[in-house]
């Protein structure tokens, strides 16, 4: 027997059960593959979620653009195998980053769509932008400072003054950005370097710059401990589509993240084999 496609007011209905506000700030990560089929496909599911948080409320997701860096693992998977002449050609091609134009094809469907509706601001990170809709999307996507991926001058830091919630959707919590945030906020991060494509008035350029070294190896296992804290009330789960969806605070995601890197790292070394050469979840759906 056929599967049913998933309606916009069925999935509508399933957030609101989880606990997506209405008026609210919500930051989705999510697997369309893993949400099933539904009637309209990704417009439809970006339709759910809009209507879920209502006219007033922010819809934000991560844009993330590997392509235009030679320090992220997808370039280095591109180019393995490659002699220097051809790797050359690789880093010649890659495009500068511009924030109304440029694509991010890592991050999923559900991203691109939200990035390219009509109304949607993105920051201007040139490695780790977030899109956002709503009546506080110039907010959160405001001052997002080139050489700040994840930290205190980046979306994540207003999403955790506006108390906003996430949204796991179809995805684990290797996927949660929102513990990069942590990451800034531990004692003494190590730091490491980061160079990407951008354009200014002068033209296409390489931009090398430092910031913290970001690591997501061991977020899944953070994300089994803070599923468990609190009497296991930290996390609201619940069916979305065909997919678990995840739910809780930005705050207290942060604010265990800390605590358990902090415990749980004991100072990794700068440019630790452990460490990741990017810092961003790229889903594969």
């Amino acid at each position: 027997m056929p599967t049913v496609p998933h309606s916009s007011a069925r999935l509508a209905g399933q957030l609101s059960s989880l606990g997506v506000e209405r008026g609210g700030v919500l930051m989705v990560h999510a697997s369309l593959r893993a949400l099933g089929a539904a009637d309209g496909g990704v417009d439809t599911v970006a339709g759910a979620l809009r209507d879920a948080l209502g006219p007033e409320g922010t819809l934000v997701v991560p844009a993330f653009t590997p392509e235009n860096s030679d320090t992220s693992p997808q370039y280095r998977a591109r180019v393995r195998g490659l002699g220097e002449r051809d790797r050359e050609a690789v880093r010649a091609a890659m495009p500068a980053f511009d924030p109304s134009t440029t694509a991010a094809p890592s991050m999923g469907r559900l991203s691109e769509a939200v990035r390219l509706a009509p109304g949607s601001a993105r920051s201007a990170h040139p490695q780790t932008s977030f899109a956002a809709l709503g009546p506080l999307a110039g907010h959160v996507v405001a001052d997002h400072h080139p050489d700040c991926h994840l930290g205190e001058d980046s979306p994540l830091a207003r999403l955790h003054e506006l108390r906003a919630q996430i949204l796991l959707l179809g995805t684990g919590f290797a996927s949660c950005t929102a513990f990069h945030l942590a990451e800034y906020r531990v004692p003494s991060p190590p730091r490491r370097t980061y160079r990407c494509v951008v354009r200014d008035r002068e033209g296409r350029r390489w931009w090398e710059y430092e910031d913290v070294a970001l690591d997501d190896s061991d977020f899944a296992a953070l994300g089994a401990d803070f599923e468990r804290s609190d009497h296991g009330t930290a996390v609201r789960t619940a069916p979305v589509g065909s997919a678990t969806g995840r739910l809780f605070r930005f705050p207290a995601a942060v604010a265990f993240a800390t605590q358990w890197l902090t415990a749980h790292r004991g100072g990794v070394p700068e440019h630790s084999p452990n460490a990741r050469d990017q810092a961003p979840y790229y889903p594969s759906a």
